[in-house]
């Protein structure tokens, strides 16, 4: 059961994040794209999505640091582990936070505004359940691991951390998720099934990038020429030589 928990589901799931988003760029590029609805309502919009975005983007930037860096490369710039969990609790209760209410706002809008609802597919749906319970979960390790610590306080960046880059690496240690408390288990376990859901939702959009802006040409604009069309223009004033 450790094994296919957390060597074959984990590497299921990447196999289906990568092949799913190939496809998905192959055979449905016109579909690669939030499909913005802020035509529709743009009130809450501009509440709910830079509260979610922004909070996301701490979300993830927290978790780089959190899982790719080893404790030994904090510890020789002088960063101790009390100082890091200090800033880890913080930063991410405070991301964690703008991104959950960013997401409520941005549901319930899409909940009550009619064409909103209209265009929100199934899958959608089942991608803010995954999302909302792996920010959930993120969010109560953050604070059981740090705050009311029970039986010691669990140093994810010995445990978690360490199978992370191993799996990243293709050398996952198994042993060290199955000691890990049952509540970064289920992080883990909703985080993966969020990748494997991804290429099929409008998350897709979070690898799209304006890049051929920078390099195409520009757009000329020219005056309009009184003598091109069917009809002579009225009769202004005259030039004056």
């Amino acid at each position: 059961m450790s094994t296919f928990l957390w060597v074959i589901v984990p590497y299921l799931c990447l196999a289906t994040f990568v092949v799913g988003h190939v496809w998905r760029y192959r055979y449905d590029k016109f579909g690669w794209t939030t499909r913005s609805s802020q035509l529709y309502e743009d009130r809450m919009l501009r509440l709910g999505s830079p509260l979610f975005h922004f909070g996301m983007l701490g979300v993830v930037g927290g978790h780089v640091v959190g899982l790719l860096i080893p404790q030994s490369w904090t510890d020789a710039v002088g960063i101790d582990e009390h100082m890091y969990h200090y800033a880890a609790v913080i930063g991410g209760l405070i991301a964690g936070f703008m991104a959950l209410v960013g997401m409520a706002i941005l549901i319930y809008r899409r909940r009550t505004v009619g064409p909103v609802f209209s265009a929100t597919t199934v899958m959608d749906k089942v991608m803010y359940v995954f999302l909302g319970l792996a920010i959930v979960l993120g969010m109560w390790n953050t604070i059981a691991g740090s705050i009311f610590t029970i039986g010691g306080e669990y140093n994810y960046r010995e445990g978690v951390s360490v199978w992370y880059r191993g799996f990243l690496a293709f050398n996952p240690e198994p042993a060290l998720m199955s000691e890990a408390p049952l509540g970064f288990q289920l992080h883990a376990l909703v985080a993966f099934g969020l990748f494997a859901l991804w290429p099929f939702t409008r998350l897709v959009h979070v690898f799209s990038a304006p890049v051929g802006y920078l390099t195409r040409p520009y757009i000329v604009y020219r005056s309009r020429d009184d003598r091109m069309g069917s009809q002579r223009p009225k009769r202004g004033w005259e030039r004056v030589q």
